[in-house]
């Protein structure tokens, strides 16, 4: 007797554990906030900012199809692209002006 299985989640519940692009664009920023060690927050900011904008572009895909939420997905996107943006410009100063690390 093969019974069809059920899905013990509600579609909210599933929709919440898909929607990450804010959590990660959110922690992306978060972290040029409470470190003051911006040299190594920008090695970390960066992955994070990455994973962020590539979770945003999958639940926006997502979000013409009602499995998640496009609002959702596109604050994550705009939060995962500041936090980029800024360890990538970050990265740019230090690159420029190499003699301010070691005058720390």
């Amino acid at each position: 007797m093969d019974q069809p299985m059920i899905s013990v989640g509600t579609p909210d519940e599933t929709q919440e554990k898909a929607e990450l692009a804010v959590w990660f664009g959110g922690a992306s920023l978060a972290f040029w906030f409470c470190c003051p060690f911006w040299i190594l927050v920008s090695f970390v900011a960066l992955p994070l900012a990455l994973v962020g904008l590539v979770r945003a572009f999958v639940e926006y895909r997502a979000s013409k199809s009602r499995r998640a939420n496009g609002a959702r997905a596109v604050v994550g996107g705009v939060l995962s692209l500041l936090g980029a943006a800024a360890a990538i410009a970050y990265m740019i100063f230090l690159a420029t002006h190499p003699d301010l690390p070691v005058q720390g």
